[in-house]
């Protein structure tokens, strides 16, 4: 039979996963109960894509706000931190990022710019060419963004995270500097103690500080 249909995904809808509960059962319940509902088949060679998020849910395997304070403090101390490249995000970056204010006496907080590694957007690269700034080899203070670019929302949240991400350190009584950068040896002008959020580039990052003077990587 010739083959027409590509590949299928479906988004299946199981039940909330709590701490101990027998995943495989749960998720092979789900499939039978959707091929039944929805009048699908389940065929050999199908593949079933379980989010980390959920195993880790069930096997109790997640850090808390807390977890990360005592690993902040323990590896940092009393010194000033400059938390590099995180993205945009309230679900994931920034409950990590109240973890690290806890542990921290003052963060230097460097964004990349015109958007994080994701592509979040913190300014429009049409912005950066009408203001005559190259983010390749610029620097910004938050007083400077500001005065070029002032306040701008993400598109889907709605959320400046400027404002944000400076409010969640502060809330903890943390002192917070932002600065504006794509280069990684910038943040050594203000500490040599770095966090390094990037995902992607995060190896390249801690070669690139520990070659230039960084101290605690």
């Amino acid at each position: 039979m010739e083959r027409i249909v590509g590949t299928v995904v479906r988004g299946l809808r199981a039940p909330i996963i709590k701490e101990g509960d027998k995943i495989a059962e749960i998720i092979s319940n789900t499939i039978l109960k959707a091929s039944n509902i929805e009048d699908f088949s389940i065929k050999d060679k199908d593949i079933v894509g379980i989010t980390e998020s959920v195993v880790a849910r069930a096997q109790g395997n997640y850090a808390n706000i807390e977890d990360i304070e005592k690993d902040i403090h323990s590896k940092f101390g009393e010194d000033t931190i400059g938390v590099i490249f995180p993205i945009l995000s309230r679900n994931r970056f920034a409950i990590c990022l109240r973890g690290i204010a806890k542990g921290a006496k003052k963060i230097v907080l460097m964004f990349r710019f015109p958007s994080d590694e994701v592509g979040n957007s913190l300014v429009s690269i049409n912005e950066l060419d009408e203001k005559n700034i190259n983010p390749w080899t610029d620097t910004l203070t938050e007083k400077e963004f500001r005065n070029y670019f002032g306040y701008n929302k993400h598109i889907f949240t709605g959320i400046d995270y400027i404002d944000y991400y400076k409010s969640l350190i502060e809330e903890y009584g943390t002192e917070c500097e932002i600065i504006f950068s794509n280069d990684p040896k910038t943040i050594l002008r203000y500490t040599e103690n770095v966090l390094a959020c990037d995902i992607h580039t995060r190896f390249r990052t801690k070669k690139i500080l520990k070659e230039n003077g960084g101290n605690k990587i």
